[in-house]
């Protein structure tokens, strides 16, 4: 059973600007018995991008519900293959005259510091992440130099809060209903859709997503109205 993908759709785009990245795809919250999301909120569950794509598959979903079981089941087990893996992909990338980055919360909000990403500091790691003290450990300078995390918004967060992390240079994604506005709470809105690549986004600002899937129907307050 592989555990990284080459990306996908938007993933993808990066590669006009040099970068291959490689993504790992568990699944969501607790549909395998274990809880890979436990920041996450009714909003974020629902909107969730963990159907779209090739998502919608049967065989891909009880895929990432296996990949799951293995990382709760076996944690030596999987950490010495996604090693292997890395390792695999950067060798792969270099190929393609391609700079290798890794995302290993596609669909998870896993604590990667703690485990895979200190192995490997020449690289490029990134995320977004719904929790606060990982955030915060960012910002503080207590995580790898090489690991970048954007913080997700959810209906839940307070705007002192998003205002807190901008203000010290964090960046905050925010999920739009059908288009992006220029400045939001104050805030300056960036593109997040022209690509995945996270870290080489200008610091203190809002990362602004266009609503898909599912989240086009949100009425929790997950996604909000450009205004």
């Amino acid at each position: 059973m592989k555990l990284l993908n080459g990306g996908n759709y938007k993933t993808s785009k990066g590669e006009s600007f040099g970068w291959k990245t490689y993504g790992l795809h568990l699944s969501p919250f607790n549909i395998s018995g274990n809880n890979v999301c436990p920041n996450a909120s009714a909003g974020c569950a629902a909107a969730c991008l963990n159907t779209a794509g090739r998502g919608i598959m049967r065989t891909v979903q009880e895929a990432r519900i296996r990949k799951t079981q293995f990382f709760f089941n076996d944690r030596e087990g999987f950490l010495c293959q996604l090693l292997k893996e890395i390792k695999s992909a950067i060798k792969s990338a270099a190929r393609k005259e391609l700079n290798p980055c890794f995302r290993l919360n596609l669909t998870s909000d896993i604590a990667w510091e703690r485990y895979i990403i200190p192995s490997f500091k020449s690289h490029q790691f990134y995320d977004y992440t719904k929790s606060k003290q990982r955030m915060r450990r960012f910002l503080d300078g207590r995580l790898p130099e090489n690991y970048h995390l954007t913080f997700s918004r959810s209906e839940d967060t307070d705007t002192n809060q998003i205002r807190e992390f901008c203000d010290r240079g964090g960046n905050v994604a925010v999920v739009f209903r059908d288009h992006l506005p220029e400045h939001w709470r104050g805030v300056k809105v960036i593109n997040g859709d022209t690509t995945d690549l996270r870290f080489q986004d200008e610091q203190g600002v809002i990362v602004g997503l266009v609503a898909k899937g599912l989240g086009k129907k949100d009425e929790t307050g997950f996604v909000v109205e450009p205004c």
